[in-house]
């Protein structure tokens, strides 16, 4: 069920994140974020009510808050990463933030499989290589646009994994409403200061609406699977969501990337899998 669980939850931030990214190539970051996030608590208060969940205790609200806090700092980074650099290397990169939870675990005793050491190491070469791109006039390479944005989005990520897996055993429902209640405030109030451009169309904020239901979505299912199952796997299952990022922006962007980063993608992605085959 936790495999299970984090398939689901990845193949759901797959297609959140997709939508989020086309909404921050047309808006600021702050109004994807403000609008996602709203969105997220929304769903998040209609599943705690459904539920009728009891009170976590105060260190679990603790670790959601800092789940939250932290994980707005990634979104934040990532969202700009997927509106400035190629969806098909941040996603990647992004999803390495796996790694950050596999070493929380191991330092908690939990101790996987020399398949997945190897898979780890795999993904950082395959992060390299992703991010160098060609210069033509240079003959040479350099890191490509949203590299360093992606790499701060997937240590942020995997701290707010590592939050949400101790908040999780509380009740998930909780552990995400809270999450989403400790920032939601925080960038309306920045919304109210900075008035940022809104979207001009009904379909941009249908898309952004249904980027942050999904990202909730598969973040409640993350949680989920973090008490079913161990943080090490469930973490790194849940980070195949460039997958559907490299496929979405191909077919419906017609992105374009480059023969090295895309074997460099490849490796990254084959560690991933190696990680949760282990």
């Amino acid at each position: 069920m936790s495999v299970l669980l984090a398939l689901a939850a990845s193949l759901l931030w797959g297609f959140a994140d997709f939508g989020a990214g086309v909404g921050a190539r047309r808006l600021p970051v702050l109004v994807v974020a403000a609008i996602g996030q709203s969105a997220g608590l929304l769903l998040a208060g209609v599943v705690l009510v459904a539920t009728r969940a009891s009170m976590p205790s105060r260190e679990q609200f603790a670790w959601a808050a800092f789940a939250g806090l932290i994980g707005v700092i990634g979104i934040g980074a990532f969202y700009r990463a997927l509106a400035i650099g190629t969806m098909g290397v941040v996603g990647p990169i992004t999803a390495t933030a796996a790694i950050v939870p596999v070493a929380y675990a191991l330092a908690r005793g939990e101790r996987p499989s020399t398949l997945q050491g190897v898979g780890v190491g795999l993904a950082v070469v395959g992060v390299v290589a992703a991010s160098l791109e060609h210069v033509p006039e240079r003959a040479a390479r350099r890191f490509g646009v949203g590299v360093g944005l992606a790499l701060i989005a997937a240590l942020s990520f995997g701290g707010s994994l590592i939050g949400l897996s101790r908040a999780a055993p509380g009740g998930t429902a909780w552990a995400v409403f809270t999450m989403r209640a400790s920032v939601v405030p925080l960038v309306l109030i920045a919304m109210l200061v900075l008035k940022p451009r809104l979207p001009a169309t009904r379909r941009l904020w249908l898309l952004l609406v249904g980027a942050g239901i999904g990202d909730s979505g598969a973040t409640l299912l993350f949680g989920a699977a973090s008490t079913r199952g161990l943080l090490s796997v469930v973490s790194v299952l849940s980070s195949l969501y460039p997958i559907v990022i490299v496929v979405l922006a191909r077919v419906l962007l017609a992105e374009r990337v480059a023969r090295p980063q895309l074997a460099g993608v490849a490796l990254a992605l084959t560690g991933v899998a190696l990680i949760s085959a282990g």
